[in-house]
């Protein structure tokens, strides 16, 4: 009796760890990239409205950055990647830092523990941040990173503030869950 295009339950007599260890971070990858919003959303061109008034921007962004969390940090690092490309060593080093954000950032699917403490995704997101760009500072390529990470947060800065909230729904992660209600913000701000 054949068994194709089943999925083995166990791994064979000699033990593959390598394929293994490929096949978890394939789907750990995949259900790490799950937890960004889609992008159809996040640039649904109906949601994008200049906002009544300029204090109206602050609700929009407060709500709108840790929504599309994820998708701003790959925005960012997009833009990082394609400002050193002329930079090999820098792309070098970016490449290094960017398989620790995978590993660290992307691929966890469980809480990060140092001494036994639980480290949180900020706390992650800021050190390797912190981390990707000093250590890309130390390449000399100072002016493409300054200026790859101030365009990127103005990108982000910018659609988080123009990007409607009223039609986002909120996640047990981000704060309740069904449609999102957000306290102090009315209908007039979104």
């Amino acid at each position: 009796m054949s068994t194709y295009g089943t999925i083995p339950t166990s791994s064979p007599v000699g033990g593959s760890t390598s394929l293994e260890y490929i096949s978890r971070a394939k789907a750990g990858l995949k259900a790490g990239l799950a937890t960004s919003r889609p992008w159809r959303q996040m640039f649904n061109l109906t949601s994008i409205t200049l906002p009544s008034h300029f204090t109206n921007c602050f609700p929009r962004i407060r709500i709108n950055l840790p929504y599309f969390r994820m998708n701003y940090a790959i925005i960012i690092l997009l833009i990082l990647f394609l400002s050193l490309l002329w930079h090999p060593i820098s792309l070098l080093v970016f490449v290094f830092m960017m398989a620790a954000w995978t590993f660290l950032y992307f691929l966890r699917d469980e809480p990060l523990m140092v001494f036994n403490r639980t480290i949180g995704d900020k706390v992650v997101l800021v050190v390797l941040s912190v981390l990707t760009i000093a250590l890309l500072l130390l390449t000399h390529a100072t002016v493409e990173i300054l200026s790859a990470v101030l365009v990127g947060a103005v990108v982000v800065v910018v659609h988080a503030a123009v990007r409607r909230t009223d039609d986002l729904v909120m996640d047990e992660e981000v704060g309740g869950g069904g449609v999102a209600v957000f306290p102090g913000v009315t209908s007039s701000s979104s």
